[in-house]
C-alpha cells in the first residue's frame, strides 16, 4: 500500500508494508505537520544565527539560475528493526544543474574527495571529460546501485539524450549512512522514488532538515540531514552567485562550532544523539559522510571548479569537521555559464573568469557551505528509527543561550 502527501516542496511519505497499516495514521499526522509548517520551520539566520555575506533571494542553491531541486522522503514503521520488514527513514534527492527540462544539457565540473569512505559515482568521466552530463542523485550507502539503475531507465524513458541512436553514460549517485535510524539493509528505496524526486524538481525555495536523501542522518552529536545557502557577490560590474547543497551526516559533537562558539561543548551535557544504541556498536564519534554540491554562474573551467570543490572543506571544517576515517566527505562543484560549450561535433568558444579574481568565489563557496550545514541542523527535528535509536534535533533554546553567553547574538 503506498500513502503520498504531496505539497509544493513534495515530501512523499510512503508505506511499504501491510504489516504497518497500525501505523499509517500517526505517521501522516506527523508529515501534514511537517510539510504544512514549512513556510514556518526555522532557519539559522531566523533564530538569529549570524554569518557572513549576502545570500540570494531564497538563499539556497536553486538561486543559481537554472537550477532545480527535488525530492522523495520515506518514513515508515516504528520499534524494532527485522531486516525488510523494519523502520524506513531514509529517501533521495535530485539535483538538476539546468533544470530537468533541458534533457541533456552538461556544464562544466569538477569534484574533491577530502576523505574517501564514501561513494560519488561518475566522477571519474567528469575529471576525465571535463563536464557534468546527468542530474545529481543523492541518496543512503545501500541504495546508491537502485537510483542509478532508475536514473537510467529514466533517461530511455523520457530520451534524455535526445534521439541520439548510440550513446553511453555515467549517471553521479552519492551517498551518506543512515543504518542507525533506518532499515538501510532492507533496501526499501526502490524506482518510484527516485522518479518521485526527479518528478518534484523545481526552482525556488526547497525543504531543509529531515527530508530526501537527509532523512535519516546525523551531525555533529544532533539530527542532520539536507540544508542548502547561497551568496551573491560582484566581479569587477557583474554579479554572479554561489549556491550549496548538503546532505549532511559527519562529525563529533565535541567539535561543533556555530558563529565562532564551541557550541558542542556548551552543550555536551544535554542529550545525547544516540539513544538506546547497541553497547558495542562499532559506530564511533565523527563517524558518517558529507555530500556537499557547490553550483555556480560564474564562468569556470574544470580544473577552476576543482579549485571551487577543493574549498568546500574549508566550510565544513568551520563548524567542525575533521575528516574522519569513518566519514565519506565527497564535493563536487559546477558552473552553468557557458552553456553551449558542449559539442561533439564542432570547435567551441567559451569564457573564463580570470585565476585572479577567483577570491571572492573561494570566499562565497565557504561561507554558503557553512551556512548550508547549520540550516541542516536547524531545520531537522528528532527522529527515532531502529530498535529505538534517536537522533536529537539541536535544541534551538539552548543554542540561543549559547551563543548570548558568547555575545554572538545580542541579549
Amino acid at each position: 500500500m503506498l500513502a503520498t502527501l504531496s505539497t509544493s516542496h513534495l515530501l512523499n511519505v510512503t508505506n511499504l508494508k501491510a504489516s504497518h497499516m497500525n501505523r499509517i495514521f500517526s505517521i501522516v499526522i506527523v508529515m501534514l505537520i511537517c510539510s504544512q509548517s514549512y513556510g514556518q520551520k526555522p532557519r539559522a539566520r531566523d533564530i538569529g544565527i549570524p554569518f557572513v555575506g549576502t545570500t540570494g533571494e531564497f538563499n539556497a542553491i536553486t538561486d543559481v539560475e537554472g537550477v532545480e531541486v527535488g525530492y522523495s522522503t520515506i518514513i515508515s514503521g516504528e520499534g524494532e528493526n527485522i531486516v525488510g520488514n523494519g523502520p524506513i527513514r531514509t529517501g533521495v534527492t535530485a539535483i538538476f544543474p539546468r533544470g530537468k527540462a533541458k534533457k541533456f544539457s552538461p556544464v562544466y565540473a569538477n569534484w574533491y574527495s577530502l576523505n574517501g569512505n564514501g561513494e560519488m559515482t561518475g566522477t571519474t568521466w567528469v575529471t576525465e571529460s571535463g563536464f557534468l552530463e546527468t542530474p545529481i542523485m543523492i541518496t543512503n550507502t545501500n541504495s546508491v546501485g537502485e537510483v542509478r539503475q532508475a536514473v537510467l531507465k529514466w533517461y530511455v524513458d523520457t530520451d534524455w539524450y535526445n534521439g541520439e541512436d548510440w550513446w553511453y553514460t555515467y549517471p553521479v549517485v552519492a551517498e551518506t549512512y543512515d543504518g542507525f535510524l533506518n532499515d538501510i539493509y532492507g533496501f526499501h528505496v526502490k524506482e518510484e522514488h527516485v522518479l518521485d524526486a526527479i518528478k518534484s524538481s523545481s526552482n525556488g525555495k526547497i525543504a531543509e532538515g529531515n527530508v530526501g536523501g537527509g532523512t535519516g542522518m546525523m551531525c555533529l552529536g544532533f539530527k542532520g540531514g539536507t540544508g542548502t545557502s547561497s551568496r551573491v557577490f560582484k566581479i569587477k560590474d557583474s554579479t554572479y552567485t554561489v549556491g550549496a547543497i548538503v546532505q549532511s551526516n559527519f562529525g563529533a559533537k565535541r567539535n561543533l562550532s556555530i558563529a565562532g562558539v564551541p557550541v558542542g561543548i556548551e552543550l555536551k551535557d544535554t542529550l545525547n544523539y544516540v539513544y538506546n544504541a547497541p553497547p558495542k556498536s562499532r559506530r564511533q564519534e565523527g563517524d558518517g559522510s558529507i555530500i556537499v554540491i557547490v553550483a555556480t554562474d560564474v564562468p569556470l573551467l574544470p580544473h577552476q571548479l576543482k579549485r571551487i570543490a577543493q574549498r568546500i572543506p574549508l566550510g565544513v571544517g568551520i563548524v567542525g569537521g575533521r575528516g574522519s576515517n569513518g566519514s565519506g566527505d565527497i564535493f563536487l562543484a559546477f558552473s552553468t555559464a557557458n552553456e553551449k560549450a558542449f559539442n561533439r561535433d564542432e570547435m567551441t568558444s567559451v569564457k573564463t573568469m580570470s585565476n585572479d579574481l577567483l577570491m571572492p568565489v573561494f570566499e562565497a563557496t565557504v561561507q554558503a557551505v557553512e551556512e548550508a550545514i547549520i540550516n541542516a541542523m536547524v531545520a531537522a527535528e528528532t527522529m527515532e528509527g531502529i530498535n529505538g535509536n534517536k537522533a536529537y534535533a539541536i535544541p534551538h533554546d539552548l543554542l540561543i543561550e549559547t551563543l548570548k553567553k558568547y555575545n554572538r547574538i545580542k541579549k
